[in-house]
């Protein structure tokens, strides 16, 4: 029993020892504190409230480079409050002062279990360099709740927010749409905006390049408090009734004063030639493999090797291509086990694409990374690497379930190899499909690259592409072979 009390006397002291008003209350409560709550991620983007993160550090600054409203949260460390709380805050610039607006203007509120409040900081003009803008927690209406972190080292009670070089770019995230081609059509596409914009820079510039096959209007949304894309919505005033012409008009951004043109820069519009097919031959399902993620097919491009033309191998994830039930392609892939047809998945039964299973790299779509030296991997800058929607199957006599014609859908991809250095190439093809032997198939097609920059105009190879990977080596051929370009 002696020693019992003389270690519980130790302890005790140790503990006293060891605090200091600085640290949190032991037991059960601790002192109430509100704080800045800016969390940053590996990339230097701001981890957004309610997301959450452990291993992440509050920030007392931070260099902003978008013109995106920057949301700054205020977290109050308490337990559920019986009473409102209000603290009030200051925003002061080094800068012009009607550069940037802050909602609410000054004051956060506290209630219940809700003890986190968020100040949105909104630019309304481009800033001027080594600008910034400094938060501060002024006064709280309960006198028991202390301003800034319990400890005096990282207090947490003001934020500077450092203005940085402003980089603002656009770019299209989907590079085609077809449509049925009757007068009043509409279909609606998006420009991204991935750093944000200005309204005022953009509401009368120009930064559409066109080349159009059919006439049409062009409408978008209001701006609005969205500052990462702009609504566009496209209407045809042209009946395209024609089943066996291709209609195909193209939206090009370019470059304008403060934004700049990357990634996806071209987007088509088409009414493909309409050839009677029957979805239940369904081609496209011997390509793939909805159960499985990861599913590959395989590949050889007749190409240069060391200065011999030689076929050379790639594979690619490769995926259906999803689409609503009223598509004239869809075929039911999955009812998910329910009734309820609205969450019913349709597939079309004639395209497949190849793309990433998740992430922002790429895949070998058509082998087309041992087309260029030097290219980067990412889909922000070589987007087309994952092109999908790709090749198009047309059975023979519309409806045979094991060979046909195929078409490598006509499109603009881009490639790059820095932000600054992106190329818009063509592609187009067609050849055959046919089943070789039992259950393994074969696509035979010519491939065509058009750029007159890197290929001096269009050059083209021969492709062999096969559902397994165990198939018979194709036979050499006795015609040139592209080679290698350095981008």
């Amino acid at each position: 029993m002696t020693r019992i009390k003389i270690f519980s006397l130790l302890f005790t002291a140790l503990l006293y020892i060891s605090c200091s008003k600085d640290d949190y209350k032991l037991g059960s409560e601790i002192d109430p504190y509100l704080r800045f709550n800016f969390l940053v991620k590996a990339d230097n983007s701001p981890l957004e409230y309610p997301a959450i993160n452990g291993n992440l550090v509050p920030q007392s600054t931070y260099e902003n480079k978008s013109v995106k409203t920057l949301k700054v949260p205020v977290t109050l460390t308490t337990r559920s409050l019986k009473e409102a709380v209000t603290a009030n805050f200051s925003a002061e610039t080094s800068g012009v002062a009607n550069s940037f607006s802050v909602n609410p203007v000054n004051q956060l509120s506290f209630q219940g279990n809700k003890l986190t409040d968020t100040i949105y900081v909104s630019f309304d003009k481009r800033w001027t360099a080594n600008q910034s803008i400094n938060l501060k927690l002024e006064t709280v209406s309960n006198p028991d709740i202390h301003i800034g972190n319990l400890n005096s080292t990282y207090p947490n009670n003001t934020f500077k927010i450092d203005l940085g070089t402003i980089a603002t770019n656009y770019t299209f995230p989907v590079t085609q749409y077809n449509v049925k081609g009757e007068v009043g059509e509409t279909i609606d596409f998006k420009v991204n905006f991935p750093n944000g914009f200005f309204p005022e820079e953009i509401e009368n510039a120009n930064f559409f390049k066109f080349q159009n096959g059919f006439e049409y209007s062009l409408t978008h949304d209001d701006f609005g408090d969205n500052r990462s894309s702009v609504t566009y919505h496209l209407t045809l005033l042209e009946d395209l009734q024609n089943d066996d012409a291709r209609y195909e008009s193209k939206i090009t951004l370019i470059n304008i004063p403060n934004y700049t043109a990357t990634g996806n820069t071209n987007l088509t519009i088409v009414k493909p030639i309409k050839s009677p097919r029957d979805i239940q031959a369904n081609p496209a399902s011997k390509f793939t493999d909805p159960t499985n993620a990861f599913y590959l097919t395989y590949g050889e491009h007749w190409f240069n090797n060391n200065g011999n033309c030689t076929w050379q191998t790639f594979n690619a994830l490769t995926y259906p291509v999803v689409v609503t039930k009223d598509d004239p392609n869809a075929i039911l892939y999955s009812d998910k086990g329910t009734t309820n047809p609205n969450d019913d998945i349709y597939h079309d039964a004639f395209k497949i694409g190849f793309n990433v299973s998740s992430g922002t790299n790429t895949v070998n779509s058509f082998g087309l990374k041992r087309w260029f030296s030097n290219e980067s991997n990412s889909a922000a800058i070589s987007p087309g690497f994952n092109i999908t929607s790709a090749l198009e199957f047309f059975p023979a006599n519309g409806n045979n379930k094991t060979e046909g014609t195929v078409l490598v859908i006509p499109q603009d991809i881009t490639i790059g190899s820095s932000a600054t250095n992106t190329h818009v190439i063509a592609i187009s093809g067609e050849g055959t499909y046919k089943e070789i032997s039992a259950g393994l198939y074969e696509i035979s097609f010519e491939l065509k690259l058009t750029n007159d920059k890197l290929f001096g105009g269009t050059i083209s190879t021969q492709y062999r592409m096969y559902n397994n990977k165990t198939y018979p080596k194709p036979t050499a051929l006795s015609i040139s072979c592209p080679k290698e370009v350095t981008l």
